[in-house]
């Protein structure tokens, strides 16, 4: 606790090339570091998007991820703008309390059903007294994971198998086959998001749950107006839109050498050797940086391999007397090369769909790992000094 400085969000990171340091404005002070690790995450800073009118609107209205609990929704009518991994955690709850209820659905997502259940006490005895058979939960539970992976890579079998299952999951839990239809998706699965829910579809069974098959187009007063022209009386509008992940705000703040601002470096989309260090940048190094989100596991197992290779790029630094280390443009190069050539081919690239995995300007694929995530911790778990340039210190 002595080490952390709460409301100390970062406002300027800049690289000072003559102490070799990074200096570090906050609301709290300023600091001075020899290393800059940014983990701030994939899915931290809310995205909301630029509706007409919507500053103008006479109800309340919020992101979901920064939820206004003073709002009372009961008996409200709702808007819920956006359909995806944020809006199935939140539409089948609001569809309890709400008067009516409207989601507005740019594109439908496609859903698998949740096989969570509670353990069992005699399992729980199991897993006490036979510490094995929860290790071999785990290696199934991670081996499982990565049999999706091959969804993602376009395998017809695969992703026929996985479509059956969401289409399936979506004709038990929706009788309606009008409502059916317009909650069906017109792209590969895995495309985009694909979803873990049991009670979102549910939700729309419900009379006072509306769904509506566009997107929110304008706000004039209390009316929401999407783009098939239909209108809706609202008195809370929700945004369940997503966040800013292939443009991530952090870049903003973070100055390298010569002044040279992150955003700036990343105009065509952010990356990064090893999807860790980016040149130009000296001594900095990025947990969750580009390329190492996954569609199909864990992230926790990213993270760990990325604080394993940071370490390792500690400890050479240390052993060899570097003040700096530095990637350089022609490892980044050699790695990018690589991100592409794994990602020709997957459904991200050529599943029909646009989704954030991708950069708005480059159309390149940024945020994802293309590739299973044991791929990941075999290449990048483990430093690479022959990617670094080394500054040794005075």
């Amino acid at each position: 606790m002595p080490h952390i400085h709460f409301n100390a969000g970062l406002q300027k990171a800049e690289w000072d090339a003559d102490t070799r340091r990074w200096l570090v404005d906050t609301p709290q002070g300023k600091w001075r570091g020899q290393y800059l690790i940014t983990a701030t995450g994939v899915l931290a800073d809310p995205s909301l998007p630029d509706i007409p009118g919507v500053q103008g609107f006479t109800g309340q209205t919020f992101h979901s991820s920064q939820w206004d609990h003073f709002v009372d929704l009961a008996g409200k009518r709702v808007g819920i703008v956006g359909s995806g991994a944020s809006a199935i955690q939140i539409v089948p709850e609001l569809a309890k309390t709400a008067g009516e209820l409207v989601v507005f659905q740019r594109s439908a997502p496609y859903i698998v059903p949740r096989p969570d259940r509670a353990y069992t006490q005699a399992e729980k005895r199991s897993f006490a007294r036979l510490p094995d058979t929860m290790a071999q939960l785990r290696e199934d539970i991670f081996w499982f994971g990565e049999y999706m992976f091959a969804q993602r890579r376009n395998v017809p079998t695969f992703i026929a198998e996985a479509k059956k299952m969401a289409l399936d999951h979506l004709a038990d839990q929706v009788p309606d086959p009008e409502l059916r239809a317009a909650l069906t998706p017109d792209y590969a699965i895995g495309c985009k998001r694909v979803l873990i829910a049991n009670t979102y579809y549910p939700a729309f069974n419900q009379d006072n749950v509306t769904l509506e098959t566009s997107a929110l187009a304008s706000v004039d007063g209390g009316t929401a107006v999407a783009v098939s022209g239909n209108t809706y009386d609202l008195d809370v509008l929700i945004f369940a839109t997503g966040f800013e992940a292939p443009k991530p705000p952090v870049a903003h703040a973070i100055y390298g050498k010569d002044g040279v601002k992150l955003a700036d470096q990343w105009d065509q989309g952010m990356q990064a050797y090893d999807s860790t260090a980016v040149p130009g940048f000296p001594n900095m190094f990025m947990v969750l940086g580009p390329n190492t989100g996954l569609g199909h596991h864990t992230m926790v197992f990213m993270i760990e391999a990325q604080v394993d290779y940071i370490l390792g790029a500690l400890d050479h630094a240390k052993t060899n007397n570097f003040a700096a280390i530095e990637a350089t443009p022609e490892a980044e190069a050699a790695y990018l090369d690589g991100i592409e050539a794994r990602a020709t081919g997957t459904v991200w690239m050529e599943g029909g769909c646009k989704f954030w995995y991708r950069d708005p300007n480059s159309d390149r694929l940024t945020v994802l790992w293309p590739d299973f995530a044991y791929a990941f911790r075999d290449e990048n778990g483990t430093f690479h000094p022959e990617g670094y340039i080394g500054t040794a210190a005075e």
